[in-house]
């Protein structure tokens, strides 16, 4: 019978077999090892430095700038040559003596008209040129100018021509081509008889500009007798020659 095995009633194990039935002792811990290993510490959060703002430094002052002037808008004024001694000058004169003068004027825009034909009408009268040397002569329009001025030369009755008008943009193109054909055709008209045509009309945007501008009548009239006194000396000087 194994010692594992239960006895009969009065009989127990032997001492060789007690020695069998003991438990083995249990095995002795083993020791710790040295160093012993450090619970690993719960790691505190960073915390995140927040940088702290430099001084803001005092901004220094803008240069500040000058504004410039506005320059004023360009116009068309009279200015004296410097011509040299010694060289033959042929100028002319708007004087009215003995000079007879043919206005063609458009009724499109009529205010305006009636405002620049008054203007040339007191240039020709302040020059001297009487009334019954002036001749007026009414057509339709701006495009029509051409045609009258060209009309009013032919006849050589009229020291010069004087053309007045306005042509007020729009919102087509018709302004382009109405008042080119008038500033070409009055050139031609000059070209073509050799009696000097004086361009008195207005090429505006607005009708406030055009009433800005009604004084440049007179402008035309004066241009008209000059050129017209210029002519006579050319002619006069052809002969002599």
């Amino acid at each position: 019978m194994s010692a594992s095995e239960g006895f009969w009633p009065g009989e127990g194990p032997s001492a060789d077999d007690q020695e069998a039935v003991q438990e083995p002792e249990a095995e002795a811990a083993e020791p710790l090892s040295w160093p012993q290993p450090r619970e690993e510490e719960e790691e505190e959060p960073e915390v995140a430095s927040v940088a702290e703002p430099e001084p803001e430094s005092e901004a220094e002052p803008e240069d500040e700038v000058e504004e410039e002037p506005e320059a004023a808008p360009a116009v068309h004024v009279p200015g004296e040559l410097d011509i040299p001694e010694g060289v033959a000058v042929l100028e002319g004169s708007p004087s009215g003596a003995d000079r007879t003068v043919g206005v063609v004027v458009s009724r499109f825009n009529g205010e305006i008209s009636n405002r620049l034909l008054e203007s040339a009408l007191e240039a020709l009268a302040a020059a001297g040129v009487t009334d019954e040397r002036i001749t007026v002569m009414p057509v339709p329009g701006a495009f029509e100018l051409p045609i009258g001025a060209m009309a009013l030369a032919k006849t050589r009755r009229y020291s010069c021509v004087i053309a007045l008008g306005c042509v007020v943009r729009g919102e087509t193109a018709h302004f382009e081509y109405v008042a080119g054909e008038a500033a070409s055709g009055l050139q031609l008209a000059g070209l073509e008889t050799g009696v000097p045509v004086a361009f008195g009309v207005l090429t505006v945007d607005t009708a406030e500009q055009a009433e800005a501008r009604v004084d440049k009548g007179g402008d035309a009239a004066r241009a008209a007798l000059e050129m017209a006194d210029l002519f006579s000396q050319v002619r006069k000087q052809a002969r002599a020659g």
